[in-house]
C-alpha cells in the first residue's frame, strides 16, 4: 500500500513538472535583429581600397528581403558578386565585389528594409554602414521631420509607426527620379528624419510615403513633399527642415470600362480637367456623353433599342475614341446589355436637416424635370415649392421650400415628370414622406480667421475617419456651420492658389507644390444646442 501511494506522489510531481511553463510558447517576439560588428576596424577609416568584401554581424539568425530592390550603396559599387544570405538564414550579412574601391571616398550601405529576423520577420528598417578610405567619414547630415499636410495629429495620440522615407538625390543633370535615391533613411515614429554620412555638394531632398517599401517614389500613389530649390552641404550640416506630405498628382492615363446602367462608364486615373469621346461604330449613333471637371469617370449613355442594337445577341462589339489634355486613343469594347433601371429614391431618408433642401437622388442621369404637376403638403395644406436638377451632380433633384422644424411633409411626383436619357419615370409615381428634424439636435462651429489667404479656398470639417463632412468654398473671414450632427471633427482649410477651382496636388518631377493647406490645431467637439466660436490665425 505504501508503495502504491509512493507513485501516486511521484506522477503527481511529475505531471506538475510537465506543465510548468507557457503551454503557447511565450510571448512573439517583436524585437528587430541588433547589429553587432563587422570585419572593418572601429573607426571604419583609412580601409584599404582592395577591400573585396563587408561583413556585419547580428545577434540573431536574419534574412534578407528583396535585397536588390532595397540595397542601396552610395556611391555605387557596380560589380557585386556575392550577398549572402540567400536562401538560408545566417546570423551575417555578406557583400562581396570585384571592384576597387575609390581613394578617400566614404562608402555608405543602406539596406532599406531588407533586413528582418528569421523567426518573426521583424524588419531592421533603413540600416546603414559607413566606412571610409580616406582619412576621415564624411559627417555632414541633412535632418527635420515630416508630418502629414492634410491630417490633424491629436497632441495625445500615440506614435504608430509610418512608411514616411526621406531621400536625396545628387543635383546633377538629367537626374532620374523614378530610381532611388543616393541616399535614403525612414522618418521615425516621432516624425524625426536624419541622413548621415553626407559629402559636400548640392542635392534635392523628397519626401514620400513609402507605401509598397520599394524606396522609389510613386507619382499618384504615394504622398510627397519636397523642397523645390536645392540643399548646399558645405562645410556645416543641414538641421531642422520640416517637410510636409501631399497628395501626389497622377499622369492622366484610361484605365477600364464596365457596362453600368444604361450605358458604359469608363474610368481614368489623373483626374483629367476634359475628356472627349465619340462612337467610331454605326452600331452606337445616338448617345451622351457625360463627365464632371477633374472626375475620373465618364459615362456614355445610350438606349439599345434607339440605336439598333440585335436583339439575339448578349454582347456586341464596338470602338470608342477618347482624347484627354495629354492623349488621344480607342477603345475596343464588348458591351454586355443590362437591364435599364430608371429609380428615384430620397437622399437622406425621411428626416431632414433643419434649413436644408430635399434631395432626389436618381439610378441614371437627369436630363429635364417637369415639376409643374408635383405637389409639396403638409397637413394637407399645399406648399410653396422650387425643384432643379442640381448643378454639380446630374443624378440628384433639389427640392426647396420654407421647410418648418419638426412638420412632415409629403412630396408627389406623377408618371413622366422626370426624364432621363431617352426615358421618364413613365411607369412609376413617387410619394415621399419626410420630416424635418429639430433644431436643438445640432450644433454649431463658428471661426474668425486672420491673415486669410488673398485668394478664394476650402473649409473643411472632417470626421474621425478623415472622411469630409461639410465644406464652403468661400473668402470671408468669418465662417459658420449651422446643423452639425454632434461629434468629433477636425478642421482644414485648402488654398486655391491658381484659381483653377481645384485644390490641386504635388507634382514632383515639374517642382509643382501641393497648393496650401492649413490645419486647425484643436479638436472641434459639436454638441446639440451649442455653437463653438473660435479664431484661427494662418501664421
Amino acid at each position: 500500500m505504501k508503495k502504491l501511494f509512493l507513485l501516486l506522489i511521484i506522477n503527481l510531481l511529475l505531471f506538475s513538472c510537465a506543465r510548468v511553463g507557457n503551454p503557447n510558447g511565450g510571448k512573439r517576439d517583436s524585437l528587430a535583429p541588433k547589429f553587432l560588428s563587422s570585419n572593418i576596424d572601429t573607426t571604419r577609416v583609412n580601409v584599404s581600397r582592395n577591400l573585396k568584401e563587408l561583413r556585419l554581424d547580428f545577434d540573431e539568425y536574419v534574412n534578407l528581403k528583396e535585397i536588390n530592390k532595397n540595397l542601396r550603396i552610395s556611391p555605387e559599387i557596380k560589380k557585386i558578386k556575392k550577398i549572402l544570405p540567400s536562401n538560408l538564414a545566417n546570423k551575417y550579412i555578406l557583400i562581396q565585389w570585384e571592384d576597387s574601391l575609390k581613394a578617400n571616398t566614404t562608402y555608405n550601405f543602406n539596406f532599406g528594409n531588407a533586413i528582418a529576423d528569421n523567426n518573426e520577420g521583424n524588419v531592421l528598417p533603413y540600416f546603414n554602414f559607413a566606412f571610409s578610405t580616406g582619412e576621415k567619414l564624411d559627417d555632414l547630415f541633412v535632418s527635420g521631420v515630416v508630418t502629414d499636410g492634410m491630417t490633424f495629429k491629436k497632441k495625445d495620440q500615440d506614435p504608430k509607426e509610418n512608411k514616411l522615407v526621406v531621400g536625396l538625390y545628387d543635383a546633377v543633370e538629367n537626374i532620374d527620379f523614378k530610381q532611388k535615391p543616393n541616399y535614403i533613411t525612414k522618418v521615425d515614429e516621432e516624425n524625426y528624419f536624419e541622413i548621415n554620412y553626407l559629402k559636400k555638394g548640392d542635392y534635392y531632398i523628397i519626401a514620400f510615403d513609402d507605401e509598397n517599401q520599394n524606396s522609389v517614389y510613386d507619382p499618384g500613389k504615394e504622398k510627397v513633399g519636397f523642397l523645390k530649390d536645392k540643399i548646399s552641404l558645405d562645410s556645416t550640416s543641414v538641421r531642422g527642415l520640416k517637410l510636409k506630405v501631399f497628395p501626389s498628382k497622377k499622369a492622366v492615363k484610361y484605365k477600364e470600362y464596365k457596362s453600368v446602367n444604361g450605358g458604359l462608364l469608363l474610368t481614368f486615373e489623373g483626374n483629367p480637367e476634359k475628356v472627349e469621346v465619340a462612337s467610331m461604330s454605326e452600331l452606337l449613333k445616338d448617345y451622351k456623353v457625360t463627365h464632371q471637371p477633374k472626375s475620373d469617370s465618364v459615362n456614355v449613355w445610350f438606349s439599345l433599342e434607339k440605336n439598333g442594337f440585335p436583339k439575339e445577341q448578349l454582347t456586341n462589339s464596338f470602338k470608342l475614341s477618347y482624347t484627354t489634355e495629354t492623349k488621344s486613343d480607342t477603345i475596343p469594347v464588348n458591351y454586355k446589355a443590362t437591364k435599364l433601371d430608371f429609380k428615384l429614391a430620397s437622399k437622406e431618408g425621411n428626416l431632414v436637416v433643419p434649413e436644408a433642401p430635399f434631395r432626389i437622388i436618381s439610378t441614371l442621369p437627369l436630363e429635364k424635370i417637369n415639376s409643374e404637376t408635383w405637389k409639396l403638403e403638409s397637413d394637407s395644406i399645399s406648399q410653396n415649392f422650387s425643384a432643379k436638377i442640381s448643378e454639380k451632380n446630374p443624378f440628384e433633384i433639389v427640392v426647396n421650400s420654407d421647410f418648418k422644424p419638426t412638420k412632415k411633409y409629403v412630396l408627389s411626383v406623377p408618371k413622366e415628370t422626370v426624364y432621363s436619357y431617352d426615358t421618364s419615370n413613365d411607369k412609376s409615381a413617387y410619394q415621399f414622406e419626410f420630416e424635418i428634424d429639430k433644431p436643438e439636435s445640432y450644433g454649431g462651429f463658428k471661426v474668425t480667421l486672420q491673415n486669410k489667404p488673398t485668394a478664394k479656398f476650402w473649409i473643411e470639417l472632417l470626421d474621425e475617419k478623415g472622411d469630409v463632412k461639410y465644406s464652403k468654398f468661400t473668402q470671408e473671414s468669418v465662417i459658420s456651420f449651422t446643423n452639425l450632427k454632434p461629434g468629433t471633427y477636425s478642421a482644414r482649410l485648402k488654398v486655391d492658389n491658381n484659381g483653377n477651382g481645384y485644390w490641386d496636388e504635388a507634382d514632383f518631377a515639374q517642382k509643382n507644390l501641393a497648393e496650401d493647406v492649413y490645419i486647425f490645431d484643436k479638436e472641434i467637439a459639436i454638441r446639440p444646442m451649442w455653437i463653438i466660436d473660435e479664431n484661427w490665425n494662418l501664421n
